[in-house]
């Protein structure tokens, strides 16, 4: 067979193999998720989102003291460097005069050979006056020295301790905001159908959390009258209804959820923690059974959420990002426990 024919059989024979080689694979749709898993998603989504918020919150509450602390200590170290200052021209005044009236001779051969000893015991007197002053004022120049040398030490560790805070509140802020941006792109990602399903099966499952807390009787005998502060501190937050969530404000234009309730407890006349942690943490408890309208109600197993009790098992909260502060059902997300601001100290 010639080169040429040859050629052309082993392309006729390449030819058939690809005409009936099976067609490659198509890769294989990913399936859609169940409204149920969206559901999960974005509550764990917005779970950590909140918890990055308190978390970023806590830092901002340590950074305000410390620039604070920052401030005092440099009035303290300038009110030292300036007693320093004095006491620098003291001693020099002293110590000149002593240079100017000194004497070779001590203070007894003086008074033997002077002609009037009265005079020379009264020059003895001035010389150890003015000897005691000047080892009066060296101590007083000792002592501003250590204290400003002290104080400029501890200015520029509060400073240094100001810095990391900065930095670590840079790098809580850029968390938070990378958590928001799952979130959104998770809700742009879903069709208004998917959307309308998340939506009606978180509320169902909100209503069955609801129903079984009632029936439970873990909530008692509803009829409880807020206190005076607690009166005050319902009718503030009740004023915000509407107002959009946003992370890390404390009003008054927008709120996140413990920024809403301390500021609301602050306008009753009564301070809490910023943080709905530190609300836990440093709160009086209080059982569910004994709930009144202005106590706080926190959630999840972390204390990363809080709304403020109105009364017959609603709250009003700063629910999370892309939403409005409303009232809601008491058991809209999972409770850990309940504080009263303005109960007696708690023992910690």
């Amino acid at each position: 067979m010639s080169g040429t024919l040859l050629r052309l059989a082993c392309t006729a024979a390449m030819a058939a193999q690809v005409a009936l080689a099976p067609a490659p694979a198509l890769a294989a749709p990913e399936p859609r998720r169940s409204a149920a898993q969206l559901l999960t998603d974005l509550q764990l989504l917005y779970r950590q989102a909140e918890q990055a918020t308190e978390t970023y919150n806590a830092t901002a509450e340590k950074l305000t003291a410390q620039r604070a602390e920052v401030r005092r200590l440099d009035g303290e170290l300038a009110q030292a460097r300036l007693a320093l200052k004095g006491s620098q021209g003291d001693a020099g005044r002293l110590a000149r005069e002593q240079y100017q009236n000194s004497s070779n001779f001590s203070v007894y051969v003086r008074l033997l050979l002077a002609r009037d000893p009265q005079q020379a015991l009264d020059e003895g007197h001035v010389i150890g006056r003015v000897a005691g002053e000047r080892a009066a004022a060296l101590d007083r120049l000792t002592g501003a020295e250590k204290r400003a040398d002290t104080l400029a030490r501890t200015a520029r560790t509060a400073l240094d301790t100001q810095l990391t805070l900065a930095e670590r509140q840079k790098k809580q802020r850029d968390d938070v905001t990378g958590r928001l941006s799952v979130v959104e792109r998770l809700l742009a990602s879903l069709t208004p159908e998917q959307r309308d399903e998340v939506t009606r099966l978180e509320q169902d499952g909100v209503t069955a959390a609801q129903r079984g807390l009632t029936d439970s009787g873990a909530l008692g005998e509803d009829d409880r009258p807020a206190s005076a502060e607690g009166g005050q501190a319902v009718r503030y937050a009740l004023d915000q209804i509407g107002k959009p969530y946003r992370w890390g404000a404390v009003g008054p234009a927008s709120f996140d959820c413990s920024g809403l309730t301390s500021r609301a407890w602050a306008r009753a006349g009564t301070p809490i923690p910023r943080t709905s942690q530190e609300q836990w943490a440093r709160l009086p408890h209080v059982p569910l059974n004994a709930l009144r309208p202005g106590d706080l109600v926190i959630y999840f197993p972390e204390a990363t959420h809080v709304a403020l009790y109105l009364g017959d098992g609603k709250v009003v909260q700063a629910p999370r990002t892309g939403e409005s502060v409303k009232i809601s059902p008491l058991a809209a997300n999972p409770v850990l426990g309940a504080v009263r601001p303005d109960a007696a100290p708690r023992r910690l």
